[in-house]
C-alpha cells in the first residue's frame, strides 16, 4: 500500500514540475475554422456584394442598349455594329432599272434620261417640217431607250374647250388659232401605249413635262382614262428624291412635270421651274451650247441639257442634228455640267433623235464617276 500511495505522488510531482511537455499524440491541439464570404466582388454586377472576400463566379451585369441595324454581311448596308436586326438590310438588285442595275439604288435626281422634245410632234404622226421634230413616233422611241418625253396640250379648236378636245399639237394660239391646225395627235392612243409598255417594263421609270394649255382637270382626267394616274408619284419640295427602285417599290413609276404654276389640288403635276431648271434651248451651234440656267430654280438638283439647233427661221434644224446628237459631243457638254453643277444633267433633251445616239449618251454620262 505504501509503495503504491509514493507511485502516485511521485508522478503527481512529475506532472507540475517546471517546463513539462505532453506529447501531441496524447493532447491534440484543436483546429480552428473560419468561415470566408463568398459572392460577387465586382462594383460594376447587379448582384454586386460588398460584404464578399471572395468571387465565386455569379456576377451577373445588364444587357447593353440594343444596336439597331442591318446585321448581314451580306448586305449593301451591313452594319458591324449593330447588335439587333431592324429589318433594313439592302442587298444589291441584279434586274437592271431603267437598263442599267447600277441605277437601281440611286436617286431619281442623279440618273440621267434620255428625252425626246416634242416626242408626238413626228412625220410618223402626220405632223411635217416646220412643226416636226422627229421622224418616227412614240414606239420607236421607247423601242430605242427613250424613257422621258416632252408633251404639248392644246384644245383641238380654242372654240370648243372640253374635255374630249384635248390633243398634242405643237406650238401656241398666239396667231389667233390653234397650233392643232398643224396637225395634232390623240393623247389617249399616245397615252394608251405607254400606259401599255409602262406595265410591260415594270423595272423603268418615266418622265413626262408637259407644257399645258387645258384646264389641269382635263389633263387630270385625261391620265385617268388610259390609266397612268395611280402610277404617279407625288415629290414634296426640297426633299431628297427616292431611288428607282423604291420608285419601283412603290410602283409609282410615273413622274410628270407641267411648265404651268403649282396646283395644290393636283400636286402630282410638278411645276418644273419649282422643281428644276433648264439649260438654253434651240442653239445657234453646238460651240454655243453651255451649261448656264435659262429658267427655273438652279437651286434644284432637277434640270434639262436641252441639246439641239435652230436654223436662221428660229426653227428646229434638222440639217445638223446628226452633230448635235454626236455621242462624244453629248457626253464631253455633259462632263462640263457636271464640273459647273455637281451632277449629271437629268435629262438629255434632243430633236431628231434618229440622228445620233443620245440612249447611249446618257448611258455613259450614267456611267461617270460623281464625287
Amino acid at each position: 500500500m505504501f509503495m503504491r500511495v509514493m507511485a502516485v505522488l511521485l508522478m503527481a510531482g512529475l506532472m507540475l514540475s517546471p517546463g513539462c511537455l505532453f506529447e501531441d499524440d496524447v493532447f491534440p491541439e484543436e483546429e480552428i475554422v473560419i468561415d470566408v464570404v463568398r459572392g460577387c466582388t465586382d462594383e460594376n454586377a447587379e448582384n454586386y456584394n460588398q460584404s464578399a472576400e471572395e468571387d465565386d463566379g455569379s456576377c451577373t451585369y445588364p444587357e447593353p442598349d440594343p444596336i439597331f441595324g442591318c446585321t448581314d454581311p451580306e448586305a449593301m448596308n451591313y452594319d458591324d455594329q449593330a447588335t439587333d436586326d431592324d429589318g433594313t438590310c439592302e442587298y444589291m438588285e441584279t434586274v437592271p432599272c431603267n437598263g442599267m442595275v447600277l441605277l437601281c439604288h440611286r436617286p431619281y435626281d442623279h440618273v440621267t434620261f434620255p428625252e425626246t422634245h416634242n416626242a408626238f410632234s413626228t412625220h410618223e404622226d402626220n405632223i411635217y417640217y416646220p412643226a416636226s421634230n422627229h421622224r418616227t413616233g412614240f414606239q420607236a422611241q421607247w423601242n430605242a431607250g427613250m424613257r422621258a418625253f416632252m408633251l404639248d396640250t392644246h384644245y383641238l379648236t380654242d372654240a370648243d374647250q372640253s374635255e374630249s378636245n384635248v390633243r398634242f399639237c405643237h406650238g401656241d394660239s398666239s396667231r389667233g388659232f390653234s397650233p392643232c391646225t398643224y396637225g395634232n395627235v390623240d393623247p389617249w392612243i399616245w397615252l394608251g401605249n405607254l400606259e401599255s409598255e409602262m406595265q410591260s417594263e415594270e423595272r423603268d421609270i418615266v418622265t413626262l413635262l408637259i407644257e399645258n394649255h387645258v384646264e389641269a382637270d382635263h389633263l387630270k382626267a385625261l391620265l385617268d382614262d388610259v390609266g397612268l394616274s395611280d402610277m404617279m408619284y407625288i415629290h414634296e419640295l426640297n426633299s431628297e428624291w427616292p431611288t428607282l427602285i423604291e420608285l419601283i417599290d412603290m410602283d409609282k413609276r410615273l413622274v410628270v412635270f407641267w411648265e404651268q404654276s403649282g396646283d395644290s389640288e393636283h400636286p402630282y403635276f410638278h411645276d418644273f421651274l419649282t422643281f428644276g431648271w433648264t439649260t438654253n434651248y434651240a442653239d445657234d451651234s453646238t460651240s454655243s451650247m453651255d451649261c448656264n440656267p435659262l429658267r427655273g430654280d438652279a437651286s434644284q438638283p432637277v434640270y434639262h441639257m436641252n441639246n439641239w439647233l435652230k436654223n436662221q427661221a428660229g426653227l428646229s434644224d434638222p440639217t445638223r442634228s446628226a452633230e448635235a446628237n454626236d455621242v462624244d459631243f453629248m457626253v464631253e457638254r455633259a462632263e462640263e455640267c457636271i464640273q459647273d453643277h455637281g451632277k449629271r444633267p437629268t435629262f438629255i433633251a434632243v430633236d431628231w433623235w434618229e440622228d445620233g445616239d443620245v440612249v447611249e449618251a446618257a448611258r455613259l454620262v450614267n456611267l461617270i464617276e460623281v464625287a
